[in-house]
């Protein structure tokens, strides 16, 4: 797919993010910096998990080895939706939670590769409904906060999954921008979509959903996740099985074709 052209990035004085919403940006990078230590081994554990909050049903041999080794062992276990954006049937049997970071190299990769394939051969039949939760990871990703503000914004007006796509396809030409410069691009984005740019503005400058993308986190990192992408496949009655990383589709089909026959 060809890459569009980044939109022109007027100087700082010009540029229409609040101080305010860079202020609260800034803030919540170094309160949520410490997820970065996650890359040096720290691991959060079930024991400070309350009991309610997450089982561990089955315990069963990895499903096949995959190239890069990073399918771990299935353990199901109990994941809330909270109220994230909702791909697909909301009745479906099976629920695919991710929890990811929209500057991640391996997050776009699975969208690019491995999302089309899940959503054509079992979200479109009804089958599964896809769940996408923020986990950015400031620490090595600082744009990855406003993007995820933006798409929360973006949801507001109905047009999540569009925004997300666009995000994820654009990711190589805002990455490495600074901050002030992104939530630029992300405006101009808002704009390529027909969103009400004034609603959408005043939402992201607000910092609106900052408390919301903090409990995406808080959970994220309460159910084991220590890196993104991360996803949990399966429901309420039967738990749900971790997946770590950028899996090609042939993971999850083997994991969701012995759900669906439970």
């Amino acid at each position: 797919m060809e890459e569009q052209t980044l939109p022109e990035v007027k100087n700082e004085n010009s540029i229409s993010i609040s101080k305010s919403l860079f202020k609260k940006i800034v803030i919540l990078v170094i309160g949520v910096a410490l997820i970065a230590a996650f890359f040096a081994g720290y691991f959060v554990g079930i024991n400070s998990v309350e009991p309610e909050q997450i089982f561990i049903r089955n315990s069963e041999e990895v499903l096949g080895a995959t190239e890069n080794k990073q399918v771990t062992k299935p353990q199901s276990k109990f994941i809330s939706l909270d109220d994230d954006p909702v791909l697909g049937n909301p009745n479906a049997p099976l629920t695919i939670v991710e929890f990811s970071d929209f500057q991640c190299p391996f997050c776009a990769k699975f969208h690019a590769q491995t999302l089309p394939l899940i959503n054509e051969n079992y979200i479109k039949t009804g089958k599964i409904k896809f769940v996408y939760r923020d986990f950015p990871i400031t620490g090595i990703h600082p744009n990855a906060l406003p993007a995820a503000l933006a798409s929360e914004c973006a949801d507001d007006q109905g047009k999540f999954w569009q925004y997300h796509d666009l995000i994820f396809e654009n990711q190589k030409n805002w990455q490495n921008l600074e901050i002030i410069q992104s939530t630029n691009v992300f405006k101009k984005y808002a704009i390529d979509l027909g969103l009400d740019s004034s609603e959408f503005d005043s939402c992201l400058d607000s910092g609106k959903y900052l408390q919301e993308i903090q409990k995406d986190l808080d959970d994220g990192r309460a159910y084991g996740v220590t890196g993104t992408p991360g996803f949990f496949v399966g429901n309420e009655k039967i738990g749900f099985t971790t997946i770590i990383g950028a899996q090609p589709f042939d993971t999850f089909q083997k994991i969701i074709e012995q759900q669906l026959v439970q």
